[in-house]
C-alpha cells in the first residue's frame, strides 16, 4: 500500500466509497504539502480570512469559539482523519478557531486545491460532503447533549463517540483508546466543571462501566456502558461503503 492509502482520511472515507485509483492520485496530490504544529498554538484563528483547509494526519485538535466573558466552548475534537477549517474553504471568515491539543502533522490544502479536485472527481466530492455530513451530525448530536442528558450519560455518551470515531480510522477498539484529553478539554466541551468532570469519570468507574486515567479510555463493561448511555451510533454512519 501507498503512503496516501495508508492515511487516516482515505480509512475514514474508505468507509463511504471504494476509492479508485484516480481518486487515490488526487488525495495524494492534496496531501502534498505536509506542514508540522505545535500544542498550544492556533492553527487557525476565529475571524481569519485565509483560505485554506488542513487534513489532520497525527495527533488531536479541538475547535472552540471564544465568548464575550472570555470563556472558551469547545465544539469539538479533531482526529487524524478530519478536515481542519473546511468551511472557511467557501465562507469569507473562519467562524471559530482550531487549536492542536498535542504537536500534529497536517497537511494543507488551498481553496483552489480542493475545488479543482472536487471539479475532477464528483465521486470524491461527494466522499468528502459525505465526511462533512458526518461532522453535522455530531454537532447535533452534542447539541442534544448539552441541553438534554444528565452529566454521567452526557460524558458516557461522548467517550463512546470518540471511540467510534478513533476505530474508523484505526485508532480505537470496543477495549478502548488512546486519548490525550484532559478534564478540562471534557469540561468545555460538555458544559460541566473539571470537578464535576472528576466526579462522573470517578462515578462511572466505580460503577464499572469506563475507566479513563493515564491517557486511556478503557471500557470495562462496553455494553452496559452503551445502555446506560442510550448510545444509538446510527448518526455516525459506520456501515460500511455506499458507492463502490
Amino acid at each position: 500500500m501507498t503512503a496516501v492509502e495508508q492515511s487516516p482520511l482515505v480509512l475514514k472515507l474508505s468507509n463511504f466509497v471504494v476509492l479508485t485509483d484516480t481518486e487515490l492520485n488526487v488525495l495524494h496530490h492534496l496531501h502534498r504539502r505536509g506542514r508540522s504544529f505545535v500544542a498550544g498554538r492556533d492553527l487557525v484563528q476565529q475571524g481569519q480570512s485565509e483560505q485554506a483547509a488542513y487534513i489532520l494526519a497525527k495527533g488531536w485538535v479541538c475547535s472552540y469559539k471564544i465568548q464575550p466573558d472570555g470563556s472558551r466552548q469547545i465544539i469539538d475534537f479533531q482526529i487524524p482523519g478530519d478536515f481542519l477549517g473546511l468551511r472557511s474553504v467557501l465562507l469569507r471568515t473562519s467562524d471559530h478557531s482550531f487549536e492542536p491539543i498535542t504537536d500534529i502533522q497536517a497537511a494543507e490544502v488551498p481553496a483552489g486545491d480542493l475545488l479543482a479536485a472536487f471539479a475532477q472527481t464528483a465521486r470524491l466530492a461527494t466522499a468528502v460532503l459525505w465526511a462533512a455530513s458526518r461532522d453535522e451530525a455530531m454537532v447535533v448530536e452534542h447539541l442534544v447533549n448539552l441541553g438534554r442528558r444528565d452529566a454521567d450519560v452526557r460524558v458516557a455518551h461522548f467517550l463512546l463517540e470518540l471511540g467510534a470515531r478513533l476505530a474508523l480510522v484505526g485508532m480505537g477498539s470496543k477495549t478502548g483508546y488512546d486519548c490525550p484529553l484532559t478534564q478540562y478539554h471534557l469540561a468545555d466541551a460538555l458544559g460541566l466543571s473539571a470537578v464535576h468532570v472528576n466526579r462522573v469519570l470517578r462515578q462511572l468507574r466505580e460503577n464499572g462501566l469506563v475507566t479513563f486515567r493515564n491517557g486511556k479510555v478503557m471500557f470495562d463493561d462496553r455494553d452496559r456502558l452503551v445502555q446506560f448511555a442510550e448510545f444509538d451510533p446510527e448518526y455516525l454512519d459506520q456501515t460500511g461503503p455506499l458507492l463502490t
